[in-house]
């Protein structure tokens, strides 16, 4: 499972012109399910987004995490994470996960992290518009693979 981790003071999705999720500070995770993947994943993937410190403290370290600023999560579903462009400019996205297998893993890992964090998702398989307001710019990287 790979995520793409954006700091940010605001984010939203967009489904055909309709706002469908919006958040205030906290994260913007673009999430992607390999195959292979499985719940043990979307745990590791939701233990670490919720525990992740990246939000600065009173001395200006990042040293807190989005529970711990009362943040929220806004997670879209990209599969395009899993895209492999090393041979030609064509991606080839065989490594991503089948789609009922990927939503699933997908919605669970957004499942698991309401334990700690409020949670606002994308539409699966939607052609999505999402805007955000990157804070910092923080971005960061996550692979439960690596």
């Amino acid at each position: 499972m790979r995520a793409v981790v954006q700091r940010v003071s605001k984010a939203c999705v967009r489904v055909e012109g309709a706002e469908i999720a919006k958040i205030g500070r906290g994260f913007l995770v673009l999430l992607g399910v390999a195959q292979g993947d499985g719940d043990e994943d979307a745990a590791w993937m939701a233990g670490k987004l919720a525990g992740l410190r990246v939000f600065e403290d009173e001395a200006g370290k990042m040293n807190r995490s989005v529970v711990d600023v009362k943040g929220k999560i806004l997670a879209v579903s990209q599969f395009t994470l899993l895209g492999d462009a090393r041979k030609g400019n064509r991606p080839s996205f065989q490594d991503a996960a089948p789609p009922a297998e990927g939503e699933r893993l997908y919605l669970k890992t957004a499942e698991l992290l309401r334990n700690s964090v409020p949670v606002q998702t994308g539409r699966f398989g939607a052609h999505m518009e999402v805007e955000l307001i990157n804070d910092g710019p923080v971005t960061i990287l996550l692979d439960s693979k690596k």
